[in-house]
């Protein structure tokens, strides 16, 4: 397995350093920090992408979007009752 020195360019690897120890971290811990929060980051772009791409399938525009959610929450009240 490469370590951050084989990952990381010098300049980038001081900062996580420098970062790190103004942390009082472990630079293996920010970088783990950094690669988990990229990640969820990608994630929910995806996520996002995935959910436009339907909406826009269906002919639902941003400007629907107050109206249906207005809509979603009093047929869930109505149900509740």
């Amino acid at each position: 397995m490469m370590n951050a020195k084989e990952l990381l360019s010098s300049d980038l690897l001081h900062q996580v350093e420098g970062a790190a120890r103004a942390q009082q971290r472990e630079p293996s811990e920010l970088l783990e920090d950094a690669v988990r929060r990229y990640l969820k980051s990608q994630r929910l772009e995806r996520f996002a992408k995935k959910a436009e791409q339907r909406a826009r399938a269906r002919g639902i525009r941003e400007s629907d979007v107050p109206r249906l959610v207005a809509e979603l929450r009093r047929e869930g009240r109505e149900r509740g009752q």
